[in-house]
């Protein structure tokens, strides 16, 4: 019996520390780069033209290099501490994955924006990756490089390097392929309105 109620009770614990994490990651994840670093440096809201996403193709797109590479640094750190935490506490590879899409989805449906107008989670998930699987984000990031160099459609380039995560798990991060693949969906499924954009020829190119 007492076993038992010792057992519940560490179960119970490690839910709540669980929860905990993935609150702040919501919450730091809902903190758009791209709006702070425009506000900061007094630039024009990137919601308000080009592909209207506060994410850092569209600040490249409208407002230069610098401002972008900093959208891209802001947005891939901050989700950085709550997993850093996960991985200090040893969690499992689906707990830390749920800590990730906490973040993804504060990115997506952000917090402190009453859950509209969030960004793409690409950065974010870029970031995600850096702390859970290195090898994959690297990959990803090279291939994304390459197609927006390419094809100057930042677009394709996130979804070609979303598929293509899950894919580059089962190569680096076996461990990691089941979250990694649910990821990979989220992003796909945020860029819904890109490939209705690149199906008429309304994308905005880079």
């Amino acid at each position: 019996m007492l076993t038992g109620l010792i057992e519940w009770a560490a179960q119970l614990a490690a839910w709540q520390q669980l929860s905990l994490l993935m609150a702040v990651a919501y919450a730091s994840g809902s903190v758009l780069g791209a709006v702070w670093i425009c506000q900061r440096l007094r630039l024009p809201d990137p919601r308000l033209a080009g592909s209207f996403n506060p994410g850092f193709s569209n600040v490249l797109r409208l407002h230069g290099a610098l401002p972008a590479a900093l959208v891209l640094v802001f947005d891939a750190a901050k989700g950085m501490p709550a997993l850093w935490l996960g991985l200090a506490l040893s969690l499992p590879p689906w707990a830390l994955g749920l800590i990730g899409l906490a973040v993804l989805i504060g990115h997506s449906l952000p917090l402190w924006h009453r859950g509209h107008r969030g960004g793409k989670a690409v950065a974010a998930a870029f970031g995600v990756l850096l702390m859970l699987a290195p090898g994959v984000a690297l990959s990803c990031a090279a291939l994304w490089v390459g197609l927006a160099w390419r094809l100057r459609t930042a677009a394709i380039a996130s979804l070609v390097a979303g598929l293509a995560a899950p894919l580059f798990s089962l190569w680096l991060a076996p461990q990691m392929s089941g979250v990694i693949l649910v990821f990979a969906s989220l992003i796909v499924i945020r860029h819904a309105l890109n490939l209705r954009r690149l199906s008429d020829g309304s994308e905005p190119r880079l």
